[in-house]
């Protein structure tokens, strides 16, 4: 499937190299001691110089860590176009962000955020009347580093349990308040991780938490078992109910969420990111927390999320025996999966589900692309849904009741915009457009298909401005990938790439496998002992770029996150001659300790573990981005990127990764690390942070491709005069 025409016709031009640019690091890195430590697997012998580096908050690691960043901040300091990248950055964020409305109460909820506040602030609005504040999260912490990471009203939205994340991290504390006079209620709950609160009418809540990790630091020990409680207001944390879970019921990933008629809470239990259980408690004659336990499907083979309840039938998305996907219908009175009956049947295309005004949406991906149908309560087809364009939605989603109906649109190249949607007719209107100073028509969108080192097809976006493209024989790419636990990559707007693509670059995103773009299949294609097939991807695309002379091996940066983190450093250690620049943030990259530490033994259905087996070890040894740097290799120019805060993927992987690849390199590409202070995994990131940490990553990307940066070259009237011959 291809969007547009391929690339339009070269004109021979090219970005001129910058005179007497001299991008090479020529100072020396921190010392980094190393300690003869080793650990042993099977028969064999792993060893760990950088072991010492685990510890977050030993004084040694501290030091170390200002050190690095001190050599970091020096070298982008002598970039001479790093403050102009950071104005730009400044003037292209500086714009008015909404997000999708949702009713509470007699409220309409929604955030929004003026251009540069650190932090989205809430809003509501009641019919007829204008919006007003009802909470301002940039109020939590002087700097903006503090966040708010969620809020759930009660059923009649009279009271909200609203959670605050400080740094980054994903320990929470939760406040109650009185909605009409934003009062706190009740006492501040402590140590809430992972899972969303679930209002019981207006008696309490649920939520779910770990105790605090006995060994390490708060942030790196080891969370393991999760445990779902009942809230009553007006009473001690400590003598919240245990309902669920602990060392009787012992699963790392429990949340509860209760159905809109309040008549049953539906649990949901995991020990691992992919694979799930659901259970059922009835709270029809006595709403009571503590009523038996019904289980409705259990083991983790298969992903199962609850939809919906209505009469007395509870719907679920499943995948088992339908690996895209399909909704189905269960009796609360006998929920057994074997009795229940099919609404949305499975299709070629990965499907989830949202509801909303009596109605359920059915989302679909085509080749990572979106497309909704509308059906009734009962299972038919009621419409296909006329979206604005090629690219990604979210919304649809609300209480039963509502009359109206929001979704969001966005692609690479289109803001973010709010469309309020009418069932009856079927018809989008614009709700919410922002205001920036964009014309979509210069840039295009294309989507190629390329093919991996098995033979398989794999699809990628390419996003750049039309003149630039015309005018650049061998542009700048920025390659994009995740890969991994069922997560879909699917086009969206950023002014950080759109600060790239008009100075020439090409945003190119790879949808490898291990994601969910086709279904189960092309996950699991990427998990375990096929998790080479996603680093196969993602050298494979590059190579397609290079080959297909779109651009060549010395103007290709990657770049991924988390677990995308994982595929630049496993790419970058397997491919080194292939790339040009480098940015693996928060990455996992030692992957034979990686779940030792916080929920990180959550992640063994996608990676399996050094413990498993002898073929498992081999297996993870063999790719371990932190056990594959090999001595007197010249390695890309690469900028680590990390947070202190991060208590998701701790920051040991890009330490110990960091250390290594210093150590072993061989000529003069520098390899950094940005250790972010007050910061985590990258949820609730001031936009001051996000701005600066982008600004880094094009100052270098374009100082280590030895290319000037000018926002004007590549303006609608371009000029030839502004671009040299390629010689």
């Amino acid at each position: 499937m291809r969007l547009f025409p391929l690339f339009p016709f070269f004109i021979g031009i090219s970005i001129p190299l910058m005179a007497q640019q001299n991008p090479s690091f020529t100072g020396k890195y921190p010392a980094t001691r190393t300690i003869d430590t080793a650990f042993h697997y099977f028969d064999t012998t792993v060893n760990d110089p950088y072991y010492w580096l685990e510890n977050d908050t030993a004084a040694p690691t501290r030091d170390w860590v200002k050190k690095q960043n001190k050599t970091t901040a020096d070298y982008l300091a002598k970039i001479p176009y790093r403050d102009q990248i950071k104005a730009r950055l400044s003037a292209l964020w500086n714009y008015e962000k909404y997000t999708i409305p949702y009713y509470a109460g007699e409220y309409m909820y929604f955030s929004k955020n003026n251009g540069l506040q650190n932090q989205y602030v809430l809003y509501r609005q009641a019919e007829g009347k204008p919006a007003e504040l009802f909470l301002d999260p940039n109020s939590f912490s002087k700097d903006g580093t503090s966040s708010l990471a969620g809020i759930s009203f009660s059923k009649d939205g009279s009271m909200a349990a609203f959670q605050i994340s400080e740094g980054g991290s994903d320990w929470h504390k939760l406040i109650v308040i009185n909605t009409k006079t934003k009062k706190r209620i009740d006492d501040t709950l402590h140590d809430i991780k992972f899972g969303d609160v679930a209002w019981l009418n207006n008696s309490g809540f649920y939520y779910s938490s770990y105790d605090r990790p006995k060994e390490g630091s708060v942030l790196s020990g080891k969370t393991q078992y999760h445990k779902l409680y009942f809230h009553k207001l007006g009473t001690p944390q400590a003598s919240d109910v245990l309902i669920f879970g602990g060392e009787q019921q012992p699963r790392r990933y429990i949340s509860a969420q209760l159905s809109e008629d309040q008549l049953y809470l539906i649990i949901s239990a995991a020990n691992s990111t992919y694979g799930n259980e659901l259970y059922l408690v009835n709270l029809r004659d006595n709403a009571s927390p503590t009523k038996p336990i019904i289980p409705i499907i259990t083991g983790f083979d298969f992903n199962n999320e609850f939809i919906y309840e209505v009469n007395d039938r509870i719907y679920i998305l499943t995948n088992k025996e339908a690996p895209n996907g399909k909704l189905i219908s269960i009796s609360t009175s006998t929920p057994s999966f074997d009795q229940s009956e099919v609404m949305i049947p499975e299709t070629e295309n990965p499907l989830t589900v949202t509801t909303c005004s009596n109605k359920f949406f059915a989302h679909y991906l085509v080749n990572a692309l979106a497309q909704v149908k509308q059906y009734g309560i009962d299972g038919k087809l009621e419409n296909d849904i006329k979206l604005p364009g090629l690219g990604t939605v979210s919304g649809f989603n609300g209480r039963m009741e509502d009359s109206a109906i929001y979704y969001s649109f966005t692609s690479y190249k289109d803001p973010l915009t709010i469309y309020k949607y009418n069932a009856a007719i079927g018809i989008s209107k614009v709700f919410k457009k922002p205001n920036i100073n964009i014309i979509p028509e210069q840039y295009m969108s294309e989507q190629v298909f390329y093919t991996s080192k098995d033979g398989t097809k794999i699809p990628m976006m390419l996003t750049y401005k039309y003149t630039a493209r015309k005018a650049i024989k061998h542009p700048p790419v920025m390659l994009y990938g995740y890969g991994g636990f069922n997560i879909n990559i699917t086009p969206s707007f950023s002014p950080s790439i759109l600060a790239f693509m008009e100075n020439g670059g090409i945003y190119a995103v790879a949808n490898i496998r291990g994601g969910a773009e086709y279904g189960e299949k092309w996950h699991e294609a990427g998990t375990k002992m096929n998790k080479q097939n996603v680093f196969d991807d993602f050298i494979a695309a590059a190579q397609y770029l290079i080959d297909t002379k779109i651009t060549s091996k010395d103007r290709i940066a990657i770049s991924g996150a988390s677990n995308g983190g994982l595929l630049i450093g496993a790419c970058l250690t397997q491919r080194p001659d292939l790339f040009k620049v480098c940015f693996p943030s928060v990455g996992v990259l030692d992957m034979l300790r990686y779940h030792k530490f916080t929920a990180g033994a959550g992640w063994a259905s996608d990676y399996g573990t050094a413990d498993d087996s002898k073929d498992m070890f081999q297996y993870l040894y063999h790719y371990s981005p932190v056990h594959n740097v090999k001595k007197n290799t010249c390695y890309p120019a690469t900028m680590i990127l990390t947070a202190d805060h991060d208590d998701r993927v701790v920051p040991m992987h890009s330490f110990k990764f960091a250390a290594a690849l210093q150590a072993a390199q061989s000529c003069n590409n520098p390899v950094l690390i940005n250790i972010q202070s007050k910061a985590g995994h990258g949820a609730g990131k001031p936009t001051s942070m996000l701005i600066q940490e982008q600004a880094d990553k094009w100052a270098f990307l374009f100082w280590n491709m030895g290319l000037n940066y000018d926002t004007n070259r590549y303006d609608k009237n371009f000029k030839t005069s502004n671009i040299e011959l390629d010689k």
